[in-house]
């Protein structure tokens, strides 16, 4: 690596195995498995393999939005994908989702595999009939904030999360380039909510559920330890919108749901049964 001021990129870039800080040993520019395991099976119908990023918090927040509302078809085993350490490369798991990244969702019913944690939303909410308005206009504007988020969170997370907490050394120029458009995007999500209750319209969405998990955080201070820095009580909307979820018994559940971090009482590592909840937080295991 070399000094951040005097770096002047080659003609043919070469890969640096050991650049990249924490994450180096699992990025790498090619595709594929580095390893042949099988993922494991449980009882129920969706096999989920996950960990509680952002990401994955999308998807068990819906599945236990589902149970919630008493759809039993979504009951569903959650696999821990340690992405530390390379999981994600079996196999298994390439199988089911070619792009080596969480979550990915394995339907036993219909044998369909679905990654990309926005795609993983759209086919539950269209499977089970919920969390999606049927009225088009109702829909395309969830949909419309759905793909906003799949199309913002990567300058978040990626971005201004990267550079700002996990890069190797801290580097001015990248870090002034993505606060500038991390606090661009909670202003666009401020005035929206200024005007609505929920991503959308007034009706609790997918929409919601995956914007939530980033921003929703974020503006409640709990994302890359980077509240002061961004300012967060500024977006009174957007805080008010993410107390709101929060609040909810079932996101108070998914987000816990394949967590390895944090106050072992909030880390289910594995969810086969609703009584894990109860029983198999970390707290309880290691207790």
């Amino acid at each position: 690596m070399t000094d951040k001021h005097d770096y002047v990129p080659p003609k043919v870039w070469v890969w640096d195995q050991e650049n990249g800080g924490e994450w180096a040993k699992i990025n790498r520019p090619i595709s594929g498995a580095t390893h042949e395991k099988d993922l494991p099976q449980g009882a129920h119908p969706l096999q989920l393999y996950s960990l509680a990023t952002p990401n994955g918090q999308k998807v068990t927040i819906m599945l236990e939005e589902l149970l919630a509302l008493g759809v039993k078809e979504a009951e569903y085993d959650a696999w821990l994908i340690k992405i530390g350490d390379g999981e994600q490369f079996s196999s298994g798991f390439v199988d089911i989702n070619p792009n080596s990244k969480i979550p990915a969702l394995f339907d036993k019913d219909r044998g369909v595999r679905v990654f990309e944690s926005g795609a993983i939303l759209l086919y539950l909410a269209e499977k089970f009939g919920h969390f999606l308005p049927t009225d088009i206009a109702k829909r395309t504007e969830v949909m419309n904030w759905l793909f906003w988020l799949q199309g913002s969170a990567p300058y978040l997370g990626g971005g201004f999360g990267h550079f700002y907490a996990y890069a190797p050394f801290k580097f001015e120029y990248a870090i002034d380039r993505f606060t500038m458009e991390a606090k661009r995007q909670l202003d666009v999500l401020d005035k929206e909510l200024a005007n609505h209750r929920y991503l959308g319209g007034d009706e609790y969405t997918i929409a919601d559920m995956a914007t939530w998990p980033w921003y929703g955080n974020l503006a409640l201070g709990n994302q890359y330890n980077a509240g002061e820095f961004l300012q967060v009580e500024d977006y009174k909307n957007v805080r008010r919108w993410a107390k709101e979820i929060l609040a909810r018994p079932a996101v108070q559940r998914g987000r816990i749901v394949n967590r390895v971090n944090g106050d072992l009482s909030e880390q289910l590592h594995e969810r086969h049964d609703a009584s894990d909840f109860d029983l198999r937080t970390q707290d309880k295991l290691e207790g």
